[in-house]
């Protein structure tokens, strides 16, 4: 990977060079034309990255070939972070690679792409929205090898057109849609999280944003020049489409936020160390810290094993999200007597999600100034995405319908 492939010199006296496995011969050694000829293939092989199909013939390229490439196109042009597309394709690409290794990829047609499909309903148990974003990954990747040259384009055109599962019509289960969270329960989990956790969550519900923009706030971002605040993230959902997003804050949002505007311009707001710092400062404590249990001296180390990794500079949303999780269950514990599915069904009565506190922001910005209004606040370019978050004003229907009997 790190190296260019060499001009060579075969026993025929043309020049050569071996890509992958293949020599490409070049004409007379030492000529202009094959140096020419070099430097041109090296320049193709370079702008695939390096491929490891580069010079195969279609019908030799197979679907392990294919998923090798993608997987490094996708690293280097999506990056591998935690939210990242490259970790969807993987997970997507492993079931593609329980049923189709060694198989040519001119050979997959629709009959493999909807057993890939099945494999996912049987095995894997994945809803089936969650089925089309994986088939969409793949079809993707077909795209990509198509426009890469591996192999004819007409094999993506085909697939296209196959439909994607359809509510109702598959075996696939279905997942209840995201529904805004009712601020009385809200407000129970409040007490019992931490500080920072309360104003993490009383900030996103003013502010509707994306549980990630609310991680990745810094004071570099915010702008505190004009009566309301404007955050400019530097990194969002759809900047790749050359978007900008602005987070706004009002009088209330920026009472909550000043304690933590006193720090490094480029640390986050809210860490898990703040939180874990003010959590321990709850507690109480009578016994003295030269007594054991004092920050990095436990009963581990005692015993010779290594500590608990420390609380980490930046919330992310799977952790903003467990630490909700744990306060719900601190608020509303599953009764001791409860038997598996009635546990199942208090912890989805009574837990909740950072993304169910954007869609009741949305809501009640739809209800007091409207959809265009709450587009605006939440960053949606179109008003049918705005819809999918802003639920209906249910009680003004009510309203209306028994003024009119």
């Amino acid at each position: 990977m790190h190296h260019l492939p060499k001009y060579l010199k075969h026993s025929s006296g043309q020049a050569r060079v071996v890509i992958n496995g293949k020599a490409f011969y070049l004409g007379r050694h030492g000529s202009k034309a094959s140096r020419q000829r070099y430097d041109a293939i090296l320049a193709e092989w370079l702008a695939s990255n390096r491929s490891p199909t580069y010079g195969l013939d279609p019908g030799q390229t197979t679907i392990a070939d294919l998923m090798l490439a993608y997987l490094r196109h996708a690293k280097s042009y999506y990056g591998s972070g935690q939210n990242s597309d490259y970790n969807r394709i993987r997970d997507t690409l492993k079931v593609v690679r329980e049923l189709y290794t060694d198989l040519e990829v001119v050979s997959f047609g629709p009959s493999q792409f909807k057993a890939v499909r099945q494999r996912m309903i049987d095995h894997r148990k994945w809803a089936r929205t969650n089925i089309n974003r994986h088939m969409r990954l793949v079809l993707r990747m077909l795209k990509w090898g198509a426009s890469e040259g591996m192999y004819p384009a007409t094999i993506y055109e085909t697939l296209r057109l196959i439909p994607s599962l359809k509510a109702g019509r598959t075996e696939a289960r279905e997942t209840e849609p995201v529904k805004p969270v009712c601020t009385e329960l809200v407000a129970e989990t409040i007490k019992h999280c931490s500080p920072v956790m309360g104003d993490m969550i009383r900030t996103q519900l003013l502010i509707g944003c994306r549980p990630d923009e609310l991680c990745r706030l810094t004071p570099a971002m915010i702008d505190q020049s004009g009566p309301v605040w404007e955050a400019t993230l530097d990194y969002h959902k759809t900047k790749h489409r050359g978007k900008v997003r602005t987070i706004y804050f009002g009088p209330e949002a920026q009472r909550i936020i000043t304690p933590y505007l006193a720090r490094g311009e480029h640390e986050r707001l809210f860490t898990p160390k703040d939180s874990e710092r003010s959590r321990r400062g709850l507690m109480h404590r009578t016994t003295p810290m030269n007594c054991g249990n004092r920050p990095g001296y436990s009963k581990r180390t005692r015993q010779g094993r290594s500590s608990r990794r420390q609380p980490g500079e930046q919330y992310t949303t799977q952790s903003y999200g467990r630490a909700i999780r744990y306060a719900c269950l601190r608020a509303n514990p599953v009764p001791e007597t409860a038997s598996p599915e009635e546990a199942a069904e208090h912890r989805k009565r009574y837990c909740w999600s950072p993304n169910q506190l954007r869609h009741t922001a949305a809501t009640e910005l739809r209800k007091r100034f409207g959809l265009e209004a709450a587009g605006v606040i939440l960053g949606h370019s179109q008003l049918a995405v705005t819809q999918v978050y802003a639920e209906a004003d249910r009680q003004k229907a009510i309203e209306i319908v028994s003024e009119i009997g």
